[in-house]
């Protein structure tokens, strides 16, 4: 990073560590993604400590992830459909909803071709997502579906709140408000407790970003605001956090936490029928695991990263999702500049100009809430006959 890359306020310093805290996650998880923390050990010759290489060096043959070349600092598409909401945001230049899904991300998704580091090639990041991704475009584009019903069938999985931290910081310090936008938004992608992820995953990272937030204010403005199995797995892994004093040793804790709440097996690429399912009793892993690593850690952003990468599972998720909480705590000074400069230039991506640029978007979106708020107070006052009036 540059001088350049300086946050020239807390709002900006916050969104920025949020958003390269949310890209280092993902970078550093890729390359664990979907094994156990006892195969990566043996992989690695130890815990990974930061930027490794492929678990599979021969990965444009590799199975079941071929031709995807994770590890070596490339984000994945977590990073790219973060980044692709922060442009979307910048086109609307106001709060977004499930249309906004339609009119604005489907362009970003099929409509220009960018650099895709896991393909080593520029294509469209259609050609890059997950399936449960691809269902935007094939609802929206092809299906011409009710924005604000077209999450409905898709698979239910962290898909839409791996990418959503955005909406936290746009609604930056108001929880409720992020919550609120995200469950609409997500409703073109996601149904269940897959939407309900995604509400929770903005808040938390709206949390964050108050001057004053803690770890534990993260935590209780996430416990407010959930709901049903996604409440229950968060309450359960929290509190099953809070006696570990460091992410060595904690995975089979955490894992027993979640289990009665995630429908993905123990086997993680053996899942059985009733896998993603709807459901009002069960939630994604990946959510509370990230809360659950940023209580480990306290906070510390390297830790709350690192808890999830060597996780494993769907680390590349949960570190990222940690690290977006993580790096709106702390800033970017937070996040690890040797990371930030290795896994953008890994990825030949800016990894901060975007934190940067959502944190003017939030900035507008603030002062045109401001003035509507402040012209219906006016409208209601006139309503009431004015401030301290009252009725016989």
């Amino acid at each position: 990073m540059t001088l350049a890359d300086q946050p020239s306020d807390l709002l900006t310093d916050k969104a920025m560590g949020c958003v390269a805290g949310a890209a280092v996650g993902d970078a550093l998880g890729g390359a664990t993604e979907g094994w156990t923390p006892e195969q990566i050990v043996d992989r690695y010759g130890g815990p990974v400590e930061g930027i490794v290489p492929p678990f599979n060096e021969d990965w444009r043959n590799a199975r079941p992830i071929a031709p995807y070349h994770k590890g070596d600092g490339h984000i994945t598409d977590d990073t790219l459909m973060t980044h692709a909401l922060i442009r979307v945001y910048e086109k609307a230049r106001g709060h977004l909803g499930a249309y906004a899904m339609a009119e604005h991300l489907v362009p970003e998704l099929m409509g220009e071709r960018r650099w895709i580091p896991e393909l080593e090639a520029e294509a469209l990041p259609l050609h890059r997502i997950f399936l449960a991704e691809k269902w935007i475009v094939a609802r929206l584009h092809y299906g011409h579906v009710d924005p604000r019903e077209a999450g409905v069938g898709n698979i239910v999985n962290c898909g839409a709140a791996m990418y959503v931290a955005p909406v936290g910081i746009v609604n930056a310090a108001d929880p409720d408000a992020a919550y609120a936008e995200a469950i609409d938004l997500a409703g073109a992608h996601q149904s269940s407790y897959g939407r309900e992820a995604a509400g929770v995953m903005a808040a938390a990272v709206a949390e964050a970003m108050r001057p004053e937030a803690t770890v534990d204010s993260v935590v209780a403005a996430c416990l407010r605001l959930a709901k049903d199995g996604t409440r229950a797995a968060i309450e359960a892994v929290c509190e099953a956090a809070q006696g570990i004093g460091h992410w060595h040793g904690s995975f089979a804790a955490l894992r027993a936490a979640v289990r009665p709440y995630d429908t993905v097996a123990d086997t993680y690429r053996d899942q059985g029928l009733g896998a993603r399912r709807p459901s009002r009793l069960h939630s994604i892993e990946e959510l509370p695991l990230a809360l659950a690593f940023l209580v480990v850690a306290k906070g510390d952003y390297r830790d709350t990263v690192l808890g999830g990468v060597n996780y494993g599972r769907d680390a590349d998720s949960i570190a990222s999702m940690g690290g977006a909480i993580a790096g709106a705590l702390g800033g970017l000074g937070a996040v690890p500049a040797e990371w930030v400069t290795r896994v953008g230039e890994a990825s030949r991506t800016d990894l901060v100009a975007p934190g940067r640029a959502v944190a003017q978007v939030a900035r507008q979106v603030h002062a045109d809430d401001l003035a509507r708020r402040r012209a219906h107070e006016s409208a209601f006052a006139a309503l009431t006959g004015g401030e301290g009036a009252g009725r016989a």
